[in-house]
């Protein structure tokens, strides 16, 4: 990194990064529903691209397990059914919790600046009970939790699980928390973090998350 106040080469994206992350962005919120089918022909003219740099990015979402690719059919929006969304929640409580002991044994009080940063968003999203905003904001805590391990391999675990966690919030929707019960349960962790409370800490992640499973089974 240069000298503060010297300009650096912007890097440059491919066509097939850019196009990657349009096509994970539209399945995150949903522009393309689960089970929908991608034509080629369609994608490439909206996205103004040729159907080269589209293959190849469709064929990264598949290798992500965002697209499935289904013989003599085409290509289709992967569906998650209960046992996936359960899956989810159960993956991201390991990392989670393993972020949370990661936390309590190095540098706790730059995770709580950073998480009560990320909490004040939660609280604005959920005074505006703006539903997209709050799943955005209760995304990115848990984005900041697992980045405040330190954690470079726990990191790109949780990411691999980002555009499959929006989904199950998307389907949350109609159970979700009250706002304000949603941003106590987060306020909690940060409490907990603060206090130095690490078995308190685990014990409400792990709450945190099989709530959320206990939510989509009674949906």
């Amino acid at each position: 990194m240069g000298r503060l106040g010297e300009l650096e080469p912007v890097p440059r994206r491919s066509t097939v990064e850019i196009v990657s992350d349009e096509l994970r962005s539209a399945i995150m919120y949903g522009a393309l529903e689960p089970g929908a089918q991608l034509g080629e022909a369609e994608l490439a003219a909206r996205l103004g691209i040729s159907r080269g740099p589209l293959r190849e990015a469709m064929q990264r979402l598949v290798q992500e397990g965002l697209l499935v690719s289904e013989p003599h059919r085409g290509l289709f929006v992967i569906t998650l059914d209960e046992g996936d969304v359960e899956d989810v929640y159960l993956t991201r409580l390991a990392i989670e919790r393993a972020a949370c002991q990661l936390i309590m044994q190095r540098n706790r009080g730059e995770a709580v600046a950073r998480l009560t940063e990320a909490l004040e968003a939660l609280i604005e999203a959920a005074r505006e009970r703006d539903r997209v905003a709050m799943s955005d904001a209760d995304q990115a805590f848990h984005e900041v939790l697992v980045s405040s391990s330190g954690s470079p391999r726990l990191e790109r675990m949780a990411h691999t699980l980002l555009v499959e966690t929006r989904m199950c919030l998307n389907a949350l929707q109609d159970t979700y928390p009250e706002p304000d019960e949603l941003v106590e349960e987060h306020r909690r962790l940060v409490d907990a973090i603060g206090d130095g409370e690490e078995e308190r800490l685990l014990q409400l992640i792990e709450e945190h998350m099989t709530d959320s499973i206990r939510r989509l089974r009674s949906s």
